[in-house]
């Protein structure tokens, strides 16, 4: 699956990176500590987190994620947005929680790429 069909398959809002959508999901990581997520997401993932500020992507970039899933509403600032589309990460907006979102995702089949 790829970027575009995860947004609409779960009715995403893309707030960044329109034109990154074609970028293939190799899985998924839930994690709100940059620490961990630089750590331990996996290369290609799809990234659900509530952060919103201009670090997000620099972790995004430094996994070559497929995306980052703002969760629970959250919405990312303009300086974060002119990052994402700089470096080419598309952001994307679930207004739920990331639990709900990683559940519907991995019964999607998406954590098998």
């Amino acid at each position: 699956m790829n970027v575009k069909e995860l947004s609409e398959k779960f009715n995403l809002r893309v707030a960044a990176g329109q034109r990154f959508l074609d970028r293939q999901i190799k899985g998924g990581y839930c994690g709100d500590l940059l620490s961990n997520v630089m750590a331990n997401a996996p290369n290609g993932c799809i990234w659900l987190t509530v952060q919103t500020h201009q670090n997000i992507i620099s972790v995004a970039v430094l996994h070559e994620m497929a995306a980052i899933v703002l969760t629970g509403g959250q919405e990312p600032d303009q300086e974060t947005i002119e990052k994402a589309e700089e470096e080419g990460i598309p952001i994307l907006i679930w207004p739920e929680s990331a639990f709900e979102l990683a559940g519907r995702v991995y019964a999607a089949g998406v954590a098998n790429g």
